[in-house]
């Protein structure tokens, strides 16, 4: 009998919304491992201008057509969270220079945890660089039209959270 070891990869964040760029990390991402796991974390105190069980939602309907991709909320340890799910593949974006020195110093703290974990940085791809969640809600919060920047069902949402 063989142990083929399955590779799973964790990518957590906020997702508050998933954008295209989001989804250019998850979609690479699941060609390169056997599967990922968007971990959405509930993160009370960044104070998320959508709730979780939404945010979890539209993650589920972009990625609906990747099959090896899961969804789920977590509030706790993200080291905890990933010991749960069997995973040992920390999956993060790389935007700008300026975000690398905060994502090694969050991989270093992990690895620290948890000797056995692994960071992947990914960058997205050109088209995307620019897009960040912070700028998608400033836009949608002022009336801007989003549409470029995530799935339609995340621009209906916002346009809907925004106006109510």
């Amino acid at each position: 009998m063989t142990y083929q070891r399955v590779n799973i990869a964790v990518y957590p964040g906020t997702f508050d919304p998933i954008t295209h760029g989001h989804y250019d990390l998850i979609e690479r991402g699941a060609r390169m491992f056997d599967k990922v796991v968007i971990a959405i974390a509930a993160s009370p105190g960044k104070h998320p201008h959508l709730d979780l069980a939404t945010r979890i939602e539209l993650a589920q309907e972009v990625c609906a057509g990747l099959p090896n991709v899961e969804v789920i909320g977590f509030s706790n340890l993200l080291t905890s969270m990933m010991h749960e799910q069997g995973a040992t593949i920390i999956l993060r974006g790389l935007r700008a220079v300026s975000d690398f020195e905060y994502e090694l110093q969050l991989a270093n703290m992990n690895r620290a945890q948890n000797p056995e974990l692994e960071s992947v940085f990914l960058t997205p791809a050109v088209e995307n660089s620019y897009i960040s969640s912070t700028m998608v809600r400033e836009i949608a919060k002022l009336g801007g039209d989003v549409s470029p920047l995530v799935h339609p069902k995340v621009a209906e949402t916002l346009r809907k959270h925004y106006t109510s």
